[in-house]
């Protein structure tokens, strides 16, 4: 995105802070959690006013994910693809970035499953819950299972539109993948053109989105106050279970980033340990990669990367590069469908992986909360799973954004590492 618009779409969404979020979250669970002694008479006009108002709220949100799909992915990945054009340097960059997205997203999908059939939701708490989710998005649910033909002959869209009708993602992904690999092979007047009017898209649709997100506290108290009243305190357990699991699975991907720089980069172990600890420091207390930019060139000549390389490798690695975003994403879709008890079927997850490893492309360098809707929503709709409870994590994203960007740092080197030692001089 632009650095305007980026700025533009930042400060709408930090307007309503991190904190008030979280407070209306919890406040709104107690409260609906409260009801359960109120009469009727009380209770469910109540209910009908958090549903309306807390609807509202996630219609607003839902509005802007299939345009903002398009819009980030054409100019994410036409970048992308004009970047790795531009050098030897550049094009081995990203053929790492693409290779350690397309992992990042198959170990998420494998590693979640794995850790919500080892540390389920208790039974008792999972019912609960999965009726107080039903509380907040009452016509929400699973889409139809496609047989193995449906999956394949559905990749390519027969019509584009109709697909972002129908919110069919993986075929809207596959056009715009294509459209923009199209955009990237065009004459520079034309290419920086149709870049330019998809950038500028995006960039509006996120300055929506900040809109949206100014009125957070109120949105979020209405849903958990629908969800307390409806699941009762098994909420709180759930949105504790969700935080665990899903950071575990950031710091996972964060701990691959160790080997690639070792064995791919050529780093000894302690040195990039020790030498990590300074972007590392600026990264959890920023949460941004870009913030923690300079820190990073400073510790990739530490370690002897040659400057050329790292001047070229992270900036792009900022601008383009999300390591932990495919694993911890899909595995925010799957967590909501161990949530609702919905079982997808392989197609389905198979879907779901490969829209997650290409999404991240569209990413942009703002604070998760604003992101969390966009890159998410379309991997749950490939999963078959309603994106409303994505409205309510949203309030807890705080501690999860700390790990991701913890995590792309940390491989934002390690890459690096292993770029500089596949590079020559001459490149």
């Amino acid at each position: 995105m632009t650095e305007k618009g980026s700025t533009a779409a930042a400060e709408p969404a930090r307007a309503s802070g991190t904190w008030p979020v979280l407070l209306a979250l919890v406040a709104g669970l107690a409260v609906g959690i409260g009801t359960a002694s109120l009469g009727d008479g009380v209770r469910e006009p109540a209910l009908k006013a958090a549903n309306m108002i807390g609807g509202l709220w996630l219609n607003a949100l839902k509005m802007t994910v299939i345009p903002l799909i398009v819009a980030l992915l054409v100019t994410g990945i036409a970048k992308g693809a004009e970047a790795a054009r531009g050098g030897r340097i550049a094009g081995r960059s990203v053929l790492w970035f693409v290779i350690i997205c397309t992992g990042s997203a198959i170990f998420g999908t494998v590693m979640m499953m794995a850790l919500t059939d080892f540390f389920p939701l208790p039974q008792q708490a999972a019912e609960a819950l999965r009726v107080g989710l039903a509380g907040i998005d009452p016509g929400a649910a699973s889409a139809p299972v496609p047989s193995i033909t449906d999956f394949f002959s559905g990749i390519v869209p027969g019509n584009v539109v109709s697909s972002a009708a129908n919110g069919d993602v993986l075929p809207l992904v596959v056009f715009s993948l294509l459209f923009a690999l199209a955009v990237a092979t065009l004459a520079k007047t034309g290419r920086e053109t149709l870049v330019g009017f998809f950038e500028a898209v995006g960039d509006a649709l996120l300055v929506i989105i900040g809109w949206v997100l100014r009125i957070a506290p109120i949105g979020v108290f209405a849903l958990a106050f629908t969800l307390g009243a409806s699941a009762g305190a098994a909420a709180f357990g759930a949105v504790l279970h969700y935080v665990v699991l899903v950071s575990i699975l950031g710091l996972l991907v964060t701990l691959a980033g160790y080997p690639i720089a070792i064995f791919g980069g050529g780093i000894r172990a302690a040195q990039f340990t020790k030498l990590m600890i300074e972007p590392q420091t600026v990264a959890v207390s920023t949460r941004s990669s870009l913030a923690s930019l300079p820190a990073m060139l400073a510790t990739a000549r530490l370690l002897g990367i040659r400057e050329r390389v790292a001047d070229i490798t992270l900036p792009m690695a900022v601008a383009l590069f999300r390591a932990t975003g495919p694993a911890m994403n899909v595995g925010v879709a799957l967590y909501v469908a161990h949530w609702l008890g919905v079982e997808p079927s392989v197609t389905q997850i198979i879907a779901a992986t490969a829209v997650a490893s290409v999404i991240s492309y569209g990413a942009v360098s703002l604070p998760g909360e604003v992101t969390f809707i966009s890159s998410i929503a379309p991997i749950a709709m490939a999963l078959g799973v309603p994106i409303a409870p994505l409205a309510l994590l949203v309030a807890v994203e705080m501690i999860p954004d700390i790990v991701r960007t913890l995590g792309n740092v940390t491989l934002d080197v390690s890459v690096t590492a292993a770029v500089n030692r596949s590079s020559s001089d001459s490149d």
